[in-house]
């Protein structure tokens, strides 16, 4: 028994993804239609929203509108949330342009030394969030059918994601990055010139390109593991399993797909039915909040490889979460 113990602890991960060959095998037809609707969802919705701001951030990067936004907002960003003033450009993107923008503002800020690695762990906890437009057009008008609920959802959204930043203020406080210089730090840069459009457009799009490609692999990735779950049962298998605990299967349901994929999930609980409507839109709102697994392997991708630990991100997205039912409970 020890010895079957140490092997699946060792060679773990290569049973899991054997098994997730022979799953793509037997279930080819459902996983055929779940890529191509996930294909679909990167194509249609996800690509054209985040394309232009991934390279509208990578040009803002170039310029000195983060040197200006520092120095308007030091005197808050530094005893509200213990960053500089320039991390203000990855809160405001990171709120307004949905996941994962803010991570790759953060890692942006990082490379250019203008933000430590303590400090990124900090903004990565609350700069990913969902887009204003995916959480009023999509959740609130086109799932739910009522704007008021989007707005709602939106504001808990936002104050959740304020109050999780004024928590993180305390993360690794009295412990400094020796590898982080800020007393040689200047985040001034010098103007660009007509001469240097062209090369920096290109650049940017370049950057902005591998990332958008790297989302929808992950869109189309996870479209076909929860067709995988589903089509074995084992979600079903979950959900009997918390129904044991009290818990209608079609609410736990939408919540264990919810976590493992922020879309699937609220399409869920937006069509429970009518006798659980006050619970399905703080369900909705805490899966808005929190993100699910894939968006935090697409978070983990991008700043896995600048040394950004991932715990303040989960830690952060599951207090927002928790932070956003409080909010929504109490507006509604």
């Amino acid at each position: 028994m020890n010895f079957i113990v140490i092997s699946v602890r060792k060679y773990f991960f290569t049973i899991i993804f054997v098994l997730f060959i022979i799953c793509l095998l037997a279930f080819s037809n459902n996983n055929l239609i779940a890529a191509q609707n996930g294909l679909a969802l990167w194509a249609t919705k996800v690509l054209p929203s985040l394309f232009p701001f991934f390279v509208a951030t990578e040009l803002l990067c170039q310029t000195n509108f983060t040197y200006i936004l520092g120095k308007l907002l030091n005197k808050f960003m530094k005893p509200i949330f213990n960053v500089p003033g320039e991390s203000a450009i990855a809160i405001i993107l990171g709120t307004i342009s949905g996941y994962p923008v803010g991570a790759k503002v953060v890692c942006n800020l990082k490379n250019q030394k203008i933000i430590s690695k303590i400090e990124a762990e900090r903004l990565i906890a609350y700069t990913n969030n969902s887009g204003p437009l995916f959480i009023l057009g999509t959740v609130g008008i086109a799932l739910f059918g009522n704007k008021q609920i989007g707005i709602i959802l939106l504001i808990s959204h936002i104050l959740s994601s304020i109050l999780v930043g004024y928590c993180f203020k305390f993360w690794k406080k009295d412990k400094f990055d020796i590898n982080y210089r800020e007393t040689k730090f200047n985040s001034k840069l010098a103007p660009l010139k007509i001469s240097d459009i062209g090369e920096i457009l290109g650049s940017s799009i370049k950057k902005s390109i591998s990332t958008i490609l790297l989302i929808g692999g992950f869109i189309v990735i996870f479209s076909v593991i929860l067709s995988i779950l589903e089509t074995s049962g084992i979600l079903n298998l979950f959900a009997e399993t918390l129904y044991g605990f009290g818990i209608p299967k079609e609410i736990s349901l939408s919540i264990i797909s919810g976590i493992i994929e922020l879309t699937n999930g609220v399409n869920l609980t937006a069509n429970l039915s009518s006798t659980y409507y006050s619970l399905s839109i703080l369900l909705t709102s805490f899966l808005l909040g929190f993100g699910g697994i894939s968006v935090l392997l697409q978070v983990y991708s991008i700043i896995a490889k600048e040394g950004i630990s991932i715990r303040p991100y989960f830690y952060g997205k599951l207090l927002q979460g928790i932070f956003s039912v409080i909010f929504t409970f109490i507006l509604i």
